[in-house]
This record gives structure tokens, sequence and C-alpha cells, in this order.
């Protein structure tokens, strides 16, 4: 959000360690040139997203491929005419450890101002979602006062004013204050809609006002119509009702200012944070212990990411049953003929991510044939209320 929310409406242990032996998913992927330890008995397990950040650059061809975004396009939100650039993004070394790293910077005008983000694609909903995040309360070079908003969140992109399908789930630290508040100040925000003219934001949140400058771990569960939100360990926020999203997220983090007016001394200052690693589990709200050793266990195995959401397809959970020995004496039952006939899919093109759709408009998408009911742009057929299905092709 380019402004901070204003609130319509406010809705007033310890895991037992896994080893890579047993940890389901070990097996699923590794970044190129490492080999991930066998997990003999066991499959990989639909629904996980893990990713230690073992990247060289912005520009290394893994980011895209496994479906992450270095955003460099203009726009919101902050500083109207900053800019989004590539190299704002980039994956040191801390500790032994790569990280993630955002970097801002601004002179105190707008074209010497730059963000950073950087994205996964929609496609996340229920589940716990973990990362442990390195927030700063100063600059690391430059005079220091800028209202600087530093973040771990989802999103459902915005269709209309007001769309009943949008979702926002944040973490916000602002160091520096902004929104008419003083920091540093930590948020925990869940939104059910906005609009931006007039400014219109309807959402509950929760804060605390101290100082998180370090290495945390930053925990949400969207299970059971709660959100809940959790910051090393510690429950800090439980929300839901009204404002328990309805529809597949991206997962992202991004560095920006505010404003411009958070500082009187001139000079070019520089911010920057740090993500050790993100890890997503669908369906399940697990304890912040429970996720940190599963993240232990991908790196003893030497796996530095896994992606298994979505992938769809059998998820077995226990060893694979034997093949009987006899074979069964009972014919199995046919198949049933689909009663539908297949439509006409001839020369309709096929979903694109990036593509606007107006009501009306046709698309395939996965075998079927579908039309948008409204204005869209990035909601996958199937799984939001912008899309018809009209049958298979």
């Amino acid at each position: 959000m380019s402004r901070r929310p204003t609130v319509r409406t406010v809705a007033a242990a310890a895991a037992t360690l896994l080893t890579a032996g047993t940890l389901a998913g070990v097996a699923a992927t590794a970044t190129a040139g490492t080999t991930p330890a066998a997990a003999p008995g066991t499959a990989a397990t639909c629904g996980i997203l893990f990713d230690d950040f073992n990247y060289s650059s912005a520009s290394d061809p893994a980011i895209a491929a496994r479906n992450w975004t270095v955003r460099t396009n203009a726009g919101g939100p902050g500083v109207p005419g900053a800019a989004w650039p590539a190299s704002n993004i980039s994956f040191p070394t801390d500790a032994g450890q790569k990280v993630l790293q955002l970097t801002a910077k601004t002179d105190g005008t707008a074209a010497g101002t730059s963000h950073a983000e950087f994205f996964h694609q929609r496609k996340f909903y229920e589940g716990t979602y973990a990362s442990r995040v390195k927030f700063t309360d100063a600059p690391v070079s430059g005079p220091d006062g800028d209202r600087l908003v530093e973040t771990f969140f989802t999103i459902t992109p915005l269709d209309r004013p007001m769309d009943p399908n949008y979702g926002e789930i944040d973490f916000e630290y602002l160091p520096n204050g902004g929104w008419g508040e003083q920091g540093p100040i930590l948020y925990q925000t869940t939104w059910e809609t906005y609009q931006n003219e007039p400014w219109v934001a309807d959402n509950t949140h929760t804060a605390q006002r101290t100082s998180h400058a370090g290495w945390h771990d930053l925990v949400f569960t969207v299970k059971d119509g709660r959100v809940k939100y959790y910051v090393d360990g510690q429950l800090v926020a439980d929300h839901g009702d009204r404002y328990y999203p309805e529809t597949p997220m991206s997962i992202n983090f991004n560095l920006w200012f505010i404003d411009l007016n958070g500082r009187s001394t001139p000079g070019l200052a520089t911010y920057v944070q740090q993500v050790d690693y993100l890890y997503f589990i669908a369906d399940q709200a697990i304890t912040t212990v429970e996720a940190k050793n599963r993240v232990n266990a991908y790196r003893t195995a030497g796996t530095s990411h896994v992606d298994t959401v979505g992938t769809g397809g059998p998820c077995p959970t226990s060893s694979p049953t034997p093949s009987p020995t006899v074979s069964p004496t009972v014919s199995p039952t046919p198949t049933r003929t689909p009663t539908n006939p297949p439509v006409g899919c001839a020369g309709v093109p096929a979903w694109n991510w990036g593509t606007v759709y107006l009501e009306g408009q046709r698309v395939r998408h996965n075998g079927r044939l579908w039309q948008a009911n409204w204005w869209t742009q990035g909601s996958e057929p199937g799984l939001t209320a912008q899309w018809r299905e009209i049958g298979r092709c």
C-alpha cells in the first residue's frame, strides 16, 4: 500500500526435530549442482515452498525459473517517480549463509530515490508462512530519519475498487515512523479490501511500538478462519472474520520510502533489509519451532530449494503400499463417459499472467475454456471468481 490503511472496522510447543531422512519433501528439487540427501520411503509433500536464496545475483536465471520476480517496473507503493532497479536486489553472504538483500536509497528527491521488491507467483492460500528477516533502525550509510517500510507480506491483486476478492496479510516495520505514527513500530495488518480515490481502507491491524532491529522469526498462519501472526514464536496478532482472505496470494518482500519528509539533513541514505529463508506449507498451521526445524533439515540435507505448491498429483504421507501378489477377482468398474461434450477452443488464446482481460473475453487454461466475469489481470482461471468455466476443450 502507498498509504497507511485507516481502519474502517477494527476486530477488537516446541516440535520434535525432523531429520533429513524423515522430512517429507527433502527429495523434491534442489539447486543445480547440489544433491539432496535421500529420503527412503517418502515422497515429495505437495504444497511446500522452501527457498534458501542461494542465487548469484538478481540476474541469476534460476530466479525466474523458480517463479520469483525481481521488480523493475515503476509505480507504487512509495515515493512517486522512484525507481525499482534490479540492482537493488542482491544475495550476499551473512554468517556463512546466503541471504536475500533488498536495498533502498534516497537523497531526498524523487529522482534520487529507489526501492526494491522480490516476489513469488500467486498460488498460496491457507497454511503457514515462515521467514527469518533482519530489520534495521538506521541506514548503512548517510543521514538517518527517512520514513521507510520494511516488509514480509502476501497479496491478491485488486481488480476494481472495493474488490471483495482482494486480500493482503502484512508484516510492516517502520523504524522512523510514518502514516502519522511515531517509530519504531511493527504492524500486522489484514485486509478485506480498499479503494484508492477517495481513499477507503477496510482492514484491521495490530502494532508493537518498540524497536525490532536485528534478526526475527516472522510467521503467520492462515487456517480455520483466523490469520495469526507470530514474532520469534510469540503470538502478537489474531485476525479473522470478514478479514480472512478468500483467494490465492503471492508472497512478497519489499523495501520502500513512504515520502521524502522524514529528515532535514542532506545526503544519500542507503537502507537494507535481509531475508534468510522462506518456508511455506499449505493447509497446515505449524509452530515457529517446527518451521525452523524443517528448514534446518533441508539445509542439513543440502537442499536449497523445493517447490511443490500447486503441482497436483498424489501426495502420500507414508511409504507406498506394496502391490498385491494376488490379482483381484472383481473386475474394476468401467469409467463413466462424461455427459458434457467438449466445447470449441480453436483459436482461443491461452491465458497469460500479464495480460489484461475485459468482461466476456475468453481464454484456454488447463484444458478448459474460461470467460472473464469482469476486468482482470494476474488472476488465474479456476482459482478466483474473476473467471467462469465454459467447459473442457
